[in-house]
């Protein structure tokens, strides 16, 4: 009766999770902590690495520039084919060590005198897991003159954006497939990712689009078709990166034909000015 009583819904994203104390969400990363749910991973890293812009891939936004790739562990979507579940499907026990936000402001320094690096890119897995953690270190990179950039999957709920979106600089936001139920297979929620991309693209925040093309699963003409055209509707100079998929963690499928990507690119190409092809 208690325990019931203490249940909390937790709404940072879609799934709305009902944790009873001691319980940790869908996630893999929210926890109800005697009636809070807090995030277990919060400045729990498990990557860290100078890297490319366009590795993130972000084409347009400082191109030939550094950035410090930093991840965690969860992710509140289970795509079975996903390239980095050795911690996006993983908990805790993955995590190298905890960076408090001042540290890694430190790092991010260290690595722009270094490297060159821009800002911090938060990315690897899902970084909207860690809603605190970056609504607590996204300020003081900007107070630093650091650029802040989220490589997402956009399963975040409105309001919780709504108050993160000023200390966003870019995203890189995952459109993994163009219908409801196709995101019903990947655990996720289609008006979700539509509705971040919007709000993101009208709060002024430079945005890129990923989708990483699936034999018999997204790879229909007629879907790309959909998703550029709504796409442009909302930015027709939206660059949207078509990446190839190999086979990876639970799914076997062969890799994406390089011709279908060609294909699809032409069709993308009628509606937005900057279509590139990743992992070719």
């Amino acid at each position: 009766m208690n325990e019931n009583k203490q249940s909390l819904e937790c709404g940072l994203c879609p799934h709305k999770c009902i944790l009873q104390p001691g319980r940790t969400g869908f996630c893999g990363t929210r926890r109800n902590f005697d009636g809070e749910i807090r995030s277990v991973s919060y400045g729990q890293v498990t990557s860290l690495a100078v890297d490319p812009i366009e590795k993130k891939p972000l084409y347009h936004f400082h191109p030939g520039t550094a950035i410090l790739s930093v991840g965690g562990f969860g992710c509140n979507m289970k795509c079975s084919f996903c390239q980095n579940h050795g911690i996006s499907q993983q908990g805790i026990e993955v995590s190298q060590g905890y960076v408090s936000p001042e540290d890694l402001v430190k790092l991010s320094q260290k690595a722009a005198a270094e490297a060159g690096s821009i800002g911090v890119a938060f990315t690897y897995n899902e970084p909207l897991l860690s809603y605190e953690y970056l609504m607590d270190t996204a300020p003081l990179l900007q107070d630093k003159g650091q650029k802040v950039v989220l490589v997402t999957n956009g399963q975040i709920m409105e309001e919780k954006f709504k108050k993160l979106l000023p200390y966003i600089d870019a995203m890189n936001i995952d459109l993994k497939a163009f219908s409801p139920e196709g995101y019903q297979w990947l655990g996720g929620d289609f008006a979700t990712t539509q509705r971040t991309i919007g709000m993101a693209v009208e709060a002024g925040i430079h945005v890129e689009i990923t989708s990483l093309i699936i034999p018999e699963f997204n790879d229909d003409t007629a879907m790309m078709e959909a998703e550029a055209r709504w796409l442009c509707n909302i930015h027709p100079g939206m660059p949207l990166h078509l990446s190839r998929y190999f086979p990876r963690y639970k799914l076997n499928r062969p890799a994406t034909p390089i011709e279908t990507l060609y294909q699809l690119r032409t069709v993308a190409e009628k509606y937005l000015k900057y279509v590139y092809l990743g992992n070719v």
